[in-house]
C-alpha cells in the first residue's frame, strides 16, 4: 500500500470508431469519456455524478480494467493498470469489487445465492469448501442477511435484498477498493436508504475506499466525501462535497442541485433551474464548452449586448444550424399555412421568411441590439438560399462569445479546497455573481 491515492485518474479518454461501408472505415468516434481527471484517497468514497450517457459507466469499466481506454492512465495504489503482469493483475480484481445498477441480471438464476457470492473466490484460488462457505456466511451476516440464505435462489429475494447480496459477492474478497455503478437507482426510495446506510456502515468499519456512481446528486451528497460531476465526457466541477455545495460554481451543477425533490410543496420551484435543449452527442460535441448548447449563462462577447433570454435563443439557433436542425423548406412550409395568399414556397420572399425563422425561435421582430439584428438578418438571407453551413458560419462569427469558441479547463477554484471548476464564468480575481449584483468573493464572475 502507497502513501498517496489508492485510485489516480489522469487524462482518461475512451473513444469508439464510427465504421460505414463496405470497407468498414472510420468515418467518426463517439466520444464517451473524453480527458478524465481524478483520484480517490484511502478510506475515501469519491462520487461522480451526471445524466445518462455523459460517461460515468465507461469511466468505471476502465477504473475497473474491463474497458482498455484510448488514452490517459488509471493507477492503483501507484500503478498503472496497464503495467501490471498477469499475476498482478489478478491481484488487483481481488483488490477491487464491483456493485451494478440491475440486481436482477447480476446473479444465475439456476445457482444459489452462496454459490453466486463464492464464485470470486473460486476465480481468486481458495479451494476449501467449508472456508468458502464459512467465508460466505459472514459476509452476508455483515450485509444485513442470514447465513443460511446462502442455499436460496435468486428469485426467493427482493429488489432490496438481491442488491445486497450483490454488496457481500463484491466485498467477500476484502477488496480495497469498491466500484459501485448506480446501486440504488432502481430500487424503491425506503430500500435506497437502508442500502446507502449500509454501505455508509461498512466503509467506516472496515476502511473502503468508494467510487459511487449516480445521477442523483441528492444521493451523492449523502454519502460521499468528494463529488465530480460529469458532462458530456469531461468533469465540468470537482472536489470535496461540503466545499462544493457551499460554492456552486458551474451553471450544470447549479441546475442538478436545483433539481432535487423538495418535500415543501411551496418551495419546490423556488430556485429551479431549468435547461433548455438536449443532450448533444458524443459523437459530436460542440465547439467551446460542450455546455453552451443549453447553459443559461453563456457570456456575450463585447459587441453584443442583449436580454438574456433573446441571446439565450441566438444561441439555440446557431447550435441548430451546427446540427442541421433547422429546415429552410419547413420554414417555408410554415409561412404558406400561416398566410393563404401564398400557395407556392418558390414565392415566398426573404422578409416572409426572416420573419417565420424569428417566430419559430420566439424571437421579436426586431433585437435590441443592432449588431446582433443584422447578424440575424444576414444568417436568415444565406439560409433562404439554402447556405445552411453558410448561415451558421455568418452567425457565430458575429456572436463571437467565449463560450462557443474556446474549451474551458478544469482549473482549481480555490488550491486550498481542491475545488476544481471548468467554466468561461470564473476568473482567478474580482469574482462576482454571474446573474450579476453585488460583487462576492464565493461567487464567479461573468467575462464580457
Amino acid at each position: 500500500m502507497t502513501d498517496g491515492p489508492i485510485l489516480e485518474v489522469t487524462g482518461l479518454e475512451k473513444h469508439y470508431p464510427i465504421r460505414k461501408g463496405l470497407l468498414n472505415r472510420e468515418v467518426g468516434r463517439i466520444r464517451a469519456v473524453d480527458g478524465v481527471d481524478f483520484s480517490i484517497d484511502h478510506g475515501e468514497t469519491f462520487g461522480l455524478v451526471g445524466e445518462s450517457g455523459c460517461g460515468k459507466s465507461t469511466t468505471a469499466a476502465m477504473v475497473l480494467g474491463l474497458e482498455e481506454p484510448t488514452g490517459g492512465t488509471v493507477r492503483f495504489d501507484g500503478r498503472a493498470l496497464d503495467d501490471l503482469t498477469g499475476r498482478e493483475r489478478q491481484r488487483f480484481r481481488r483488490r477491487t469489487g464491483a456493485v451494478f445498477q440491475d440486481p436482477d441480471s447480476s446473479f444465475d438464476p439456476r445457482m444459489t445465492v452462496g454459490e453466486s457470492v463464492a464464485e470470486p473466490l473460486v476465480v481468486n484460488g481458495l479451494a476449501d469448501r467449508e472456508r468458502r462457505r464459512a467465508r460466505v456466511e459472514g459476509v452476508l451476516e455483515r450485509v444485513g442477511l442470514r447465513a443460511s440464505d446462502a442455499d436460496r435462489y435468486p428469485h426467493e429475494f427482493s429488489g432490496g435484498q438481491k442488491q445486497r447480496l450483490a454488496l457481500a459477492r463484491a466485498l467477500v474478497t476484502d477488496p480495497d477498493l469498491l466500484i459501485a455503478d448506480e446501486p440504488v437507482s432502481s430500487l424503491d426510495v425506503s430500500v435506497q436508504a437502508d442500502i446507502l446506510s449500509l454501505l455508509r456502515t461498512l466503509t467506516e468499519r472496515f476502511g473502503l475506499s468508494v467510487l459511487f456512481i449516480s445521477h442523483n446528486l441528492g444521493v451523492v451528497r449523502s454519502l460521499c466525501d468528494s463529488i465530480g460531476v460529469m458532462y458530456l465526457g469531461e468533469l465540468v466541477e470537482c472536489g470535496p462535497a461540503e466545499r462544493l455545495f457551499a460554492d456552486l460554481c458551474h451553471p450544470y451543477t447549479r441546475a442538478l442541485v436545483s433539481s432535487i425533490p423538495v418535500p415543501d410543496p411551496t418551495q419546490r420551484d423556488s430556485g429551479r433551474v431549468r435547461l433548455t435543449g438536449d443532450l448533444p452527442s458524443p459523437a459530436n460535441p460542440p465547439p467551446g464548452c460542450r455546455f453552451h448548447t443549453r447553459c443559461p449563462d453563456v457570456i456575450q462577447p463585447e459587441a453584443v449586448d442583449l436580454e438574456g433570454r433573446h441571446w439565450r435563443r441566438l444561441v439555440d439557433v446557431l447550435h441548430r444550424l451546427r446540427t442541421r436542425e433547422v429546415d429552410p423548406e419547413a420554414i417555408r412550409d410554415a409561412v404558406i399555412v400561416n398566410d393563404p395568399t401564398v400557395s407556392d414556397p418558390a414565392a415566398v420572399d426573404r422578409e416572409a421568411f426572416t420573419t417565420r425563422l424569428r417566430a419559430e425561435f420566439d424571437l421579436p421582430p426586431s433585437l435590441a441590439d443592432a449588431h446582433a439584428d443584422r447578424a440575424l438578418e444576414h444568417t436568415a438571407s444565406a439560409l433562404y438560399d439554402g447556405d445552411l453551413d453558410g448561415a451558421a458560419d455568418h452567425l457565430a462569427t458575429a456572436l463571437e462569445s467565449v463560450c462557443l469558441c474556446e474549451r474551458p479547463t478544469l482549473e482549481h477554484r480555490d488550491g486550498r479546497t481542491g475545488h476544481r471548476v471548468a467554466c468561461h464564468l470564473l476568473e482567478d480575481a474580482d469574482r462576482a455573481s454571474p446573474a450579476g449584483g453585488a460583487p462576492a468573493e464565493s461567487e464567479p464572475r461573468p467575462r464580457r
